[in-house]
């Protein structure tokens, strides 16, 4: 594990990149960090990438699920419907107190997904937010999903970018909830970027948006 600490005017961040991690395990950290933490405790992003998983958001409807084959499905505790995980799709955790940030949880949404905008305008790629279906799409095509749970004034879960993730078990799902939403990565797109640089620019444009309180 590595860890960066970043100072700024209006809070810190500590960056734990955990590597490739099953769910469960850092799902269980998350709740403990969260239950555990006080006023003192740092604010914190994880970054990682799953072995292959669904995950079914709190209210989420098992109708969703089309075909799982032969991959695992988790009931957890996020907001949303059903989503897959898998390597090559960048997970980044947000662990903040968001009564200590003078956040709301609309205003966090915001600042993960207009991260992934500003992402894409380095590699002159258009990418939209939906405030209906909250995420980030190109071309129609999903390329980003949020999903949070907030307990005791803090977030945890986060933001699941696709990197170079495989796409086929997406098809397994109605991804999200939605019938036929289509999904992509970074990699159909075109761009072969290193993915140290990629979190790089994710906690860059996170700092910044956090600190302009984006709305929507």
């Amino acid at each position: 594990m590595t860890s960066i600490h970043l100072q700024q005017e209006e809070f810190s961040l500590q960056i734990r990149n955990l590597g490739m991690t099953d769910y469960d395990s850092v799902w269980s950290k998350m709740k403990n960090y969260t239950q555990s933490r006080t006023t003192q405790s740092n604010d914190e992003v994880w970054f990682t990438e799953h072995h292959d998983i669904y995950t079914l958001g709190a209210n989420g409807n098992h109708k969703h699920i089309l075909n799982s084959g032969k991959i695992k499905i988790l009931k957890v505790d996020r907001g949303g419907q059903v989503t897959y995980h898998g390597p090559g799709q960048i997970m980044m955790y947000v662990l903040f107190d968001l009564k200590k940030l003078n956040l709301n949880i609309r205003q966090l949404i915001s600042a993960l997904e207009q991260t992934i905008v500003n992402l894409m305008a380095d590699y002159s790629i258009e990418a939209v937010r939906n405030p209906e279906a909250p995420g980030v799409y190109v071309n129609s095509k999903k390329i980003a999903s949020v999903g949070l749970r907030i307990s005791r004034g803090c977030s945890y879960h986060g933001l699941a970018f696709n990197h170079s993730v495989n796409l086929k078990p997406f098809q397994g799902i109605n991804t999200c909830g939605f019938e036929k939403l289509d999904v992509t990565n970074l990699e159909c797109l075109g761009v072969n970027e290193d993915k140290k640089i990629i979190k790089e620019k994710m906690v860059h444009y996170l700092e910044r948006n956090i600190n302009a309180r984006h709305e929507i």
